[in-house]
């Protein structure tokens, strides 16, 4: 029974060192001067109309910090809009600090990770949170 106790903490040890070096590389090898209108703006260019087919979702930001704010996005059969401040019924709105979303978007920071530390909220459809990175790549 001791052994068997001494086992998991050793692996539940192991596996939290693991994720904190993982949250460490993650986050401190984002491009510099980046912010969040950055992102959206990069967004334009990378939609996928193909993938958007059919889809009708409202996206939401509220992102914190000093280069926060909010922007949203309305996808509709193939198309999109985009804009700041708020949208009206979103179907998904994430949360996240400016600097989160930033690392997020530029993939330094992993989606799980932010989600299960809290970086990350995300209220509404997950299965249309998930879409989002098909359309926006």
């Amino acid at each position: 029974m001791r052994l068997t106790r001494l086992r998991f903490c050793w692996a539940a040890m192991v596996l939290m060192a693991a994720l904190c070096l993982q949250a460490v590389g993650a986050t401190s090898s984002g491009p510099p001067n980046s912010t969040p209108q950055e992102v959206f703006d990069g967004m334009r260019h990378s939609f996928r109309a193909e993938k958007a087919k059919g889809v009708h979702a409202r996206y939401q930001w509220d992102l914190s910090g000093p280069n926060g704010g909010q922007w949203w996005i309305d996808v509709n059969d193939g198309k999109f809009e985009m804009g700041r401040g708020r949208i009206e019924n979103p179907n998904v709105t994430f949360i996240a600090s400016d600097q989160s979303w930033v690392a997020l978007s530029n993939g330094t920071l992993g989606g799980k990770w932010a989600f299960l530390t809290g970086r990350l909220k995300v209220r509404g459809s997950q299965s249309l949170a998930r879409k989002l990175d098909e359309i926006f790549p």
